[in-house]
């Protein structure tokens, strides 16, 4: 909480000269103002912490558009099992965060690398933080797990799965969150190295989930098929939703008056200008890869428009705070053509991923790390990060290369850090045989054969599993003479 204005009596006497009882009538003065002040100071720290949980809450919505998203996508016989792994996203990196993650995030004072403070949340409220900080945090950490429980679908085992996502949300991605966005963190903006880190919060996740995936998931096979649009769309709308959380939240206050462009000009307009950029690049994608798509193909597909639009959010979500509007919707018409072209790439390579994570937050979200580098805007960065009016903005804004320069090394770190830590993880998996399902149960379906039962009954010609055989040996036999309840997708 800020400290309240202090007043002090005897500063008061001289503005009352020499009127009788001035010293008990500056004492009173002072009483009343100090009490005053400290409601104020109450008063904006509430308004704070009430904005930061609404975001934190907005965050953790988007898992179940995650969920949604999972579940549109992978093919029916494995519905069960996708959502399960999105229940446990949140509860598994629940206690993993609670125990290491915030701790190794931002447990300070540290060094640059790693945080050695709070486990468990000891000593825990701070002056600096408070528990709607941590539910924040922990909101952003199982987002990363649940970004990659779709990509990695229809092949991993339900223990690796648990484990790998334990582990990102207690260790690997609180040591990035540590490195960019905790006051001691190497490439943090506190430290000489600010310009590793001039980007928008969340900048570093989507391309920390690229390669997670790339690592967790070298699986070769025919892509997978019948989505189901309604869960889709759903699941769409409920991460752009989020996404007003993930963006103009991570602003973490808004009761701040910048006092450079007149009294009542703040931090609550440049969240309300994220909010705008984050709707445009979005919305710019959608339209983008709706027209592109329908040149390429032939035809409208809403399942491409729908990630089209998220493909756009998560380029944006590296820039949004510095960034013009204008300019975000040329951020949006990029990526939706990075979003097609590696789709045609993987396409090429039968490299099968149900939720395109690899090109979407991956790709996409590489492009809006270098686009920040190419056109942040000199007055936003110094409204966001003030202190130092020497930043570097957008080399396109007239600010040179260093920004652009700081965001390609700020990729390649976490390229570095994502394969040295989990390729490991993912090889001992491996060799333990807990990594990948076997081909039978794959064919089959991962609800039957691991979760005792299906989501819903259906019936799928295009499906060439050997669904049938485990349909009629664990399933009684119906008498013939009343309807088929089977629902046809």
């Amino acid at each position: 909480m800020a400290d309240p204005l202090s007043c002090s009596a005897t500063d008061l006497l001289p503005l009352l000269g020499g009127a009788p009882n001035a010293t008990a009538a500056a004492a009173f003065i002072c009483g009343r103002f100090s009490a005053v002040s400290s409601q104020l100071s109450a008063a904006t720290y509430a308004i704070d912490n009430t904005y930061l949980l609404f975001s934190a809450y907005l965050v953790f919505a988007m898992q179940l558009g995650f969920a949604m998203l999972c579940a549109g996508s992978v093919r029916a016989k494995n519905t069960m099992n996708i959502m399960l792994t999105n229940v446990l996203d949140a509860a598994a990196g629940g206690l993993s965060y609670y125990l290491f993650g915030y701790a190794f995030a931002f447990g300070g004072p540290s060094n640059g690398f790693i945080g050695k403070h709070f486990f468990g949340l000891r000593e825990f409220p701070t002056p600096t933080a408070d528990y709607s900080f941590f539910l924040y945090q922990w909101a952003f950490a199982i987002a990363a797990a649940g970004i990659t429980s779709g990509s990695i679908a229809e092949r991993t085992q339900f223990v690796a799965y648990l484990i790998y996502s334990s582990f990102l949300t207690g260790f690997v991605y609180p040591v990035v969150s540590h490195w960019f966005w905790s006051g001691d963190g190497w490439a943090g903006a506190a430290k000489s190295m600010e310009t590793f880190s001039s980007a928008q919060e969340s900048s570093t996740l989507p391309v920390q989930e690229w390669f997670t995936w790339l690592v967790a998931s070298p699986v070769y096979g025919e892509p997978s098929s019948k989505a189901q649009e309604s869960a889709v769309v759903l699941g769409s709308f409920l991460l752009w939703f989020g996404w007003y959380g993930f963006n103009p939240g991570s602003f973490l206050t808004i009761l701040k008056s910048y006092g450079t462009k007149g009294a009542y000009y703040g931090q609550w307009s440049a969240v309300g200008r994220t909010a705008v950029t984050t709707t445009l690049a979005g919305s710019t994608a959608a339209l983008t890869t709706l027209f592109g798509k329908r040149f390429l193909a032939g035809h409208w597909n809403v399942i491409d428009v729908c990630n089209g639009l998220l493909g756009g959010f998560a380029a944006i979500t590296s820039g949004c705070a510095v960034v013009e509007p204008w300019a975000a919707i040329i951020c949006g018409f990029v990526a939706a053509w990075v979003l097609i072209g590696l789709n045609k790439l993987a396409e090429k390579l039968k490299y099968d991923d149900p939720l395109e994570a690899a090109q979407l937050h991956g790709g996409c979200g590489a492009w809006g790390v270098l686009f920040t580098g190419l056109f942040a805007n000199k007055s936003y960065v110094n409204e966001v990060y003030p202190g130092r009016p020497d930043r570097p903005y957008g080399l396109f804004m007239g600010g040179g290369g260093r920004l652009l320069a700081a965001q390609m090394i700020q990729i390649l770190v976490i390229i570095g850090w994502v394969t040295a830590t989990m390729a490991p993880l993912f090889l001992a998996l491996h060799k333990l045989k807990l990594l990948r399902v076997s081909s039978e149960d794959e064919m089959a379906g991962m609800d039957m054969t691991r979760h005792g039962g299906m989501a819903y009954i259906y019936h799928d010609e295009e499906d060439n599993s050997n669904w049938s055989q485990f349909k009629m040996s664990r399933i009684e036999p119906r008498n013939t003479s009343t309807p088929d309840p089977t629902v046809h997708l």
